[in-house]
């Protein structure tokens, strides 16, 4: 009998474990969502500030732009821009460090 009672023991602690385990895992997931969710503000701020800066660099180069409306990150610091008046171009640092700015 005390045998079976211990088995019980054991399989009740078992399964709590697995639970704890599982509320853990939960917990974990929970917490990774409100992270990426409260990173949306931040990136979406970053890509503003991004757009603005091309929209310079584009500018000190002599291109027509107005203002880029679209970003596309190819690299670190090699970008499509798009720009309001419908030009796109691409925006990169060459190997010897300067930025570029080539019509697409």
């Amino acid at each position: 009998m005390r045998d079976a009672v211990l088995g019980v023991r054991s399989a009740v602690r078992t399964a709590w474990a697995r639970r704890a385990d599982d509320l853990g895992h939960a917990r974990r997931a929970a917490l990774a969502l409100c992270a990426g969710l409260a990173a949306l503000p931040l990136a979406a701020a970053d890509d503003a500030k991004q757009r603005q800066d091309l929209t310079a660099v584009i500018a000190l180069q002599g291109k027509p732009c107005g203002e880029v409306v679209r970003l596309e990150t190819l690299g670190e610091n090699d970008y499509i821009a798009t720009c309001k008046d419908g030009n796109r171009y691409h925006v990169y640092v060459n190997q010897q460090g300067r930025v570029v700015v080539d019509k697409k």
